[in-house]
């Protein structure tokens, strides 16, 4: 890819009202656009990323056996009322059409998995199964704030697993749980499993937090337990468990949820499967969240300088940010050229993808500055003093190492 041709161009000063690094550098460095508070326009450059981390959700997800589908938008009243949520659920978007009636804006999709998994099932032959979704979500949110991490309109991959027992739910839960690790892991993110409450569920359910000082959730380790708790389940500072006294909260990030919902749904909607012996009993479910855009924004938030972001290899939007230098001699400048652009043809080969800075009229200074705030792992200079050695020089965002290859 061309800088020349990119849409649009890096933010020559950050927006004055970020309130978070993520909003800064992802605005500023031309990856999103915010359209009003909470909404976001994703840009070449942030959509590159974003799809990146939805097939890493995708691949993961997948191995486990689970089904991808797209569940609407727009959903039917009769189904929140079916479960208690059209007045229960505060952020729900309502719509009235023109055609008569009302409609939410789906906020989450246990209204809609729930009777579809059931117009499709029936015996316990159909069991176990799980189905999940990468989409849009919409919440009127009072309080969207910090860029990408509260919004009201966001991206969500939303996993839904249907049971015939406890004992078949607590074992899939279980293997969520690795594989969320897994996820973040692969996004260059430390997540810790965190308790917290299960509301009317369960017991417990349990969050996937990073800890980072921009976080707006304090959770507490429980030495003796192993196990991190949310702030919402401690009491007195002990530990829910064991009583023993916790130390000083970490702030974090919550980039996902699971949780054992049981019949909860199911019940709502009378689904049932009928066993071996011909008797109906109710279906178990879990739930499990991870929110995408929302991940996007917490890569940033742990993985920046003063300069700007440092993506992780694996979601980088490219792997290469090559840089040619140009001068004042034409016939130095034709060099440096063709040089670069071999050096593009010879990454693409190899599958690597580039983003090549050919500008002529922007200075060593500017190019450098762009190139630290759009946070590409590599960044490959070529210039008259690189080509007197027949090389070219690599940088590493991250670690700041400059090392020389020939070409």
């Amino acid at each position: 890819m061309l800088y020349s041709k990119l849409f649009p161009k890096a933010l020559r000063q950050a927006p004055k009202d970020a309130d978070s690094a993520n909003a800064k550098y992802l605005i500023q460095g031309g990856f999103i656009h915010q359209e009003m508070a909470g909404v976001y326009s994703w840009l070449p450059l942030g959509l590159q990323v974003l799809r990146k981390v939805e097939n890493i959700i995708r691949e993961e997800i997948n191995a486990l056996g689970a089904q991808e589908l797209l569940m609407p938008a727009l959903q039917p009243k009769d189904n929140w009322l079916a479960t208690d949520r059209w007045d229960g659920l505060d952020i729900l978007f309502k719509l009235n059409s023109k055609i008569g009636g009302e409609i939410a804006l789906g906020a989450t999709a246990e209204e809609i998995i729930t009777p579809l998994a059931k117009a499709y099932t029936g015996s316990y032959q159909d069991f176990p199964f799980a189905l999940y979704q990468i989409q849009n979500k919409y919440r009127d949110e009072l309080r969207a704030k910090a860029g990408v991490l509260r919004g009201r309109e966001f991206g969500m991959k939303d996993l839904y697993s249907f049971h015939l027992d406890l004992g078949c739910l607590e074992k899939y839960y279980e293997k969520i749980a690795k594989t969320y690790l897994n996820i973040f892991k692969r996004c260059g993110l430390k997540a810790v499993r965190t308790r917290a409450t299960g509301g009317a569920f369960s017991k417990f359910s349990d969050e996937f937090q990073v800890i980072t000082s921009a976080g707006e959730d304090n959770i507490y380790y429980c030495s003796k337990c192993k196990v991190y708790y949310n702030n919402e389940l401690v009491r007195a500072g002990k530990c829910p468990e064991c009583k023993t006294k916790l130390g000083k909260p970490e702030r974090a990030i919550e980039v996902g949820n699971i949780f054992k919902l049981k019949t909860k749904f199911s019940d709502a909607f009378n689904f049932k499967y009928i066993d071996k012996n011909g008797k109906e009993k109710p279906v178990l479910m879990g739930c499990y969240g991870i929110g995408t855009t929302r991940l996007v924004g917490t890569i940033v938030e742990a993985n920046h300088d003063d300069h700007g972001i440092i993506w992780p290899n694996e979601i980088a939007p490219y792997k290469m940010h090559l840089i040619a230098l140009f001068g004042k001699d034409k016939k130095i400048n034709q060099k440096i050229k063709s040089a670069a652009l071999a050096v593009v043809a010879s990454e693409a080969k190899q599958s690597c993808e580039v983003l090549y800075d050919d500008r002529e009229d922007a200075s060593a200074g500017e190019k450098f500055a762009v190139a630290d705030l759009l946070g590409i792992p590599e960044r490959v200079v070529i210039s008259e003093k690189t080509l007197a050695k027949n090389s070219i020089e690599i940088k590493n965002r991250k670690s700041g190492k400059v090392t020389m290859k020939k070409l």
